[in-house]
């Protein structure tokens, strides 16, 4: 591994090539037993940093080039909320600070850079000030600093007005900014388009901008091409990223894949294959993405395919190919015959899997609430939701459900 002093900064990397990503932590250690499903937080890079670290090792294994710190909702405010006590017991430093610490271990196994991220928190979706929202992502940055993470990341913002918030408090470290936002081709939850919010991202100061989360690659390439076309306008050219969803979304309305009636825990159908990952991967890179990555549901077989697609680019293969021959070759050793005639590109860029469930829908309906920042049903609250606040909310789905939801367009 080359000494940090010499290893190749992030923009040296987009300037040569594609720069892999790591995939999804959430949702794959929440899988594993490790994280609680509902506020998400990272308490578990204090409480299991061992599954913390394995799984960066499956990334890093897997092509990832580098090896984001598990610091997803880990502002201060967030790990207090709605009943959460991760905040009291570990305190945001610790869990920030631990994070950044496993990144680090890992990330030197394979020279691979690391970053630290931050992400949109209750206290704008309550309405506080930008002083007061500006002081929760201090509180984590102060730790990528004094960790030494390589390069920041302004991810998973709804709206483009904390989104800027964050970059500019993120630019003040002196470090290379990344900001993707968790919108679709519709744009921010206030109604700003694709294109001005990629626009007003390059503006504030970032080096890299584009789209994460909610939505499946597809989808989240439709965006990434308004977003594309707004910076051309602009004359602006930051260097871009995409790291979607694993699940499949064209359902999905504006909020993306947590309207879909089987968020969080019916997802599976939704996966993507490894072939179409690679299909993701081609167009993302023709298309003039170079942070290629992911986000919920990418395991390591997804990144490894990202990476497997790019190998001619990237001039090597990841070390997990060692046992994965592309497009299925490896099935030439399988002892049935008709799995072996199945060792081959052809069959396999023309697989339309089946789910298996023959009475399953093709598409949801979506729930599309359309709740943004302001609504009281988002603001922070100390206090875990009541049983009595459950029904109410049960009961204004139902009510909800009785109008009409149209997919992203």
């Amino acid at each position: 591994m080359a000494p940090a002093s010499t290893k190749k900064t992030l923009l040296e990397r987009l300037a040569e090539g594609p720069v892999i990503g790591d995939g999804g932590f959430v949702f794959e250690l929440e899988k594993r037993g490790y994280v609680k499903a509902g506020p998400w937080t990272p308490e578990a890079t204090v409480e299991h940093p061992e599954a913390v670290r394995q799984l960066h090792r499956e990334f890093l294994r897997a092509g990832a080039d580098v090896m984001q710190a598990f610091t997803f909702y880990a502002s201060e405010d967030k790990l207090v909320n709605r009943g959460n006590s991760a905040g009291e017991k570990m305190g945001v430093d610790s869990i920030n600070r631990e994070a950044a610490k496993i990144a680090t271990e890992v990330a030197d196994e394979g020279g691979a850079l690391t970053l630290g991220g931050i992400c949109q928190c209750p206290s704008y979706l309550t309405g506080k000030t930008k002083d007061q929202v500006q002081a929760e992502f201090k509180k984590q940055l102060k730790v990528f600093e004094e960790t030494g993470m390589d390069f920041l990341l302004c991810e998973y913002f709804e709206h483009i007005e904390e989104m800027e918030w964050a970059i500019e408090v993120c630019l003040t470290t002196g470090k290379t900014v990344a900001a993707s936002m968790c919108i679709g081709p519709e744009g921010d939850m206030h109604g700003v388009s694709a294109e001005e919010c990629a626009v007003r991202m390059a503006k504030a100061g970032a080096h890299v901008v584009g789209v994460n989360c909610h939505f499946d690659p597809f989808v989240s390439l439709t965006a990434m091409k308004k977003m594309k076309d707004g910076l051309d306008k602009a004359g602006l050219k930051p260097y871009l990223m995409c790291q979607p969803l694993a699940y499949h979304t064209p359902d999905a309305s504006k909020q993306g894949f947590i309207d879909l009636p089987e968020f969080p825990f019916a997802l599976e159908p939704r996966v993507l294959t490894r072939w179409e990952m690679q299909k993701y991967a081609r167009q993302a890179f023709d298309m003039g993405v170079r942070y290629i990555g992911g986000c919920c549901g990418f395991q390591a077989y997804h990144i490894r395919a990202v990476a497997e697609e790019l190998s001619e680019e990237r001039g090597k293969l990841p070390a997990g190919s060692e046992k994965h021959m592309m497009w299925g070759g490896g099935l030439a050793m399988h002892t049935k015959p008709w799995v072996r005639a199945r060792a081959r590109q052809e069959y396999w860029q023309a697989i339309q899997p089946a789910s298996g469930r023959p009475y399953c829908a093709a598409m949801s309906r979506s729930d599309r609430w359309g709740v943004t920042k302001g609504d009281e049903e988002l603001k922070q609250k100390v206090e875990s939701t009541t049983k009595e606040e459950v029904d109410k909310l049960v009961k204004m789905q139902i009510l909800k459900k009785s109008g009409s939801a149209e997919p992203c367009k």
